[in-house]
């Protein structure tokens, strides 16, 4: 069973106001949900997980040959032990490399940089490219929901993202060999973006802080994709939708000594979109939170935070 409720993404089509109930309901109350009958191929997916493997198999001079020193891992590898959770005290356990837009052209916004692909893995830029896609259409479905149950237009978001700066992160987390490393997977943090869509290891180790404040360990069923709320879209509707703190503990023996794969999708805002909090999620008894501020600025702002911008 999985700690988290499940949304049938099959409703979109068939039952639209019951879709808008479930996945508003489901991250008013949780911040994460599952999605399951979601029509992405189980074949695009276990190809993309396959394609990562191989990329992170490579030697580690290989790979920090893709490593772009000063872009703030925008594009390309950052090598393990770089990032760090905010406030955290120690780097997390993992290596990734970073995926975005591909834009045929001049880009309207600068921060659309090129992708960096790796000649030694050829197929790793179609199968990237692949899923990138279909998450990023996913994803615009579910905001379709949250904006008709926030009160909103039901395609009041689509202006908002449709050339958004929205990441695929394909991430390695190796065995662990100190069994007594201060460090984790990945350190207690909340995500920066508009939402995450989450695909790939059935692994035990990614847990949600619950609203009393337990540790929940998260089951993925089988097919499912899990989706949370990040930071900016927390901050657009005044936390009427809550960004959820959630990690990547070390699993006990035997899934410590085997590496752990999951490629995450961070849908993120155009970056000239202000995020201000919507008329209809403040008022007299939840009072304005957070100033306006542009998507990009607060993406940079949260990137010096965890360290990939100094």
């Amino acid at each position: 069973m999985s700690s988290i409720p499940h949304v049938d993404m099959s409703q979109y089509a068939s039952d639209f106001e019951g879709f808008v109930q479930a996945i508003g309901e489901g991250y008013e109350v949780n911040g994460f949900v599952a999605l399951t009958q979601h029509g992405i191929d189980s074949d695009i997916i276990h190809n993309a997980l396959d394609i990562s493997r191989e990329l992170f198999a490579l030697p580690d001079d290989v790979k920090k040959k893709y490593h772009l020193a000063g872009q703030g891992g925008a594009r390309g590898y950052t090598p393990f032990g770089t990032e760090i959770a905010k406030d955290a005290k120690h780097v997390d356990l993992k290596e990734f490399w970073h995926v975005g837009r591909e834009v045929e052209g001049t880009p309207k916004y600068a921060q659309l940089t090129p992708n960096v692909w790796p000649t030694e893995v050829p197929d790793f830029k179609q199968r990237m490219l692949t899923i990138f896609n279909e998450l990023d259409k996913l994803g615009r479905r579910v905001l379709e929901g949250i904006a008709v149950y926030l009160g909103e237009d039901r395609d009041y978001f689509e202006s908002r993202v449709n050339m958004g700066n929205s990441i695929l992160r394909p991430l390695h987390y190796p065995p662990i060999i100190d069994e007594g490393t201060p460090s984790v997977r990945a350190g207690a943090h909340e995500d920066i973006n508009v939402i995450t869509l989450l695909v790939g290891s059935r692994e035990p180790g990614l847990e949600v802080l619950s609203k009393s404040g337990e540790w929940i360990p998260v089951t993925i069923i089988d097919g499912a994709i899990i989706c949370n709320v990040g930071d900016m879209l927390q901050r657009l509707t005044n936390g009427v939708l809550p960004s959820t703190t959630h990690r990547v503990v070390n699993p006990p023996a035997p899934y410590s000594h085997k590496s752990r794969y999951s490629i995450p999708f961070f849908l993120h805002f155009n970056p000239d979109v202000v995020i201000d909090a919507l008329e209809t999620c403040y008022g007299e008894d939840n009072p304005k939170q957070f100033p306006p501020i542009t998507a990009d600025e607060y993406l940079t702002e949260r990137l010096r935070e965890i360290g990939l911008i100094k």
